[in-house]
């Protein structure tokens, strides 16, 4: 058994994880002409790099072990948690980082001293989260 084989539940997500991360910081040096590492880590944007990530896996295991197998159902309802937090509880909670920022950033509105803003780019949009399904999906498909 070759290590592609062997590994590929690993390597496939893994690769389109770094695709999608790569694909944002290229996004980005092109449209505000600066160079942001940051992005290779960072959440948020277009697309979903962890909906990308399992549905990857998910579409390889329904593929390989069918889509009546146990695997696949953990797979899918693991999957459809990660799409839902993407798109519900990490939005919100970056929404909340907005607020909370102008709110600290405004004078005379608030007293507290903060030494670092909040990170506001935590969550996705629904079509941010449908494109990252579609780039797991081709690429859970092709390899």
């Amino acid at each position: 058994m070759d290590f592609y084989t062997q590994y590929r539940y690993l390597i496939v997500p893994f690769v389109t994880w770094f695709c999608v991360q790569t694909f944002k910081v290229l996004w980005e040096l092109a449209t505000t002409k600066k160079f942001n590492f940051k992005r290779i880590i960072g959440a948020g944007g277009m697309p979903s790099s962890h909906t990308a990530i399992v549905v990857s896996i998910t579409t390889m295991v329904g593929r390989s072990q069918g889509i009546n197998s146990v695997i696949f159902a953990v797979s899918l309802i693991f999957s459809l948690v990660v799409m839902y937090d993407a798109c519900g509880v990490q939005r919100q909670a970056g929404k909340q980082a907005r607020i909370l920022n102008d709110i600290v950033n405004t004078p005379g509105l608030s007293t507290v001293q903060v030494r670092e803003k909040l990170v506001e780019a935590l969550g996705h949009t629904p079509l941010q989260v449908i494109v990252g399904a579609i780039v797991g999906f081709t690429a859970g498909m092709l390899f």
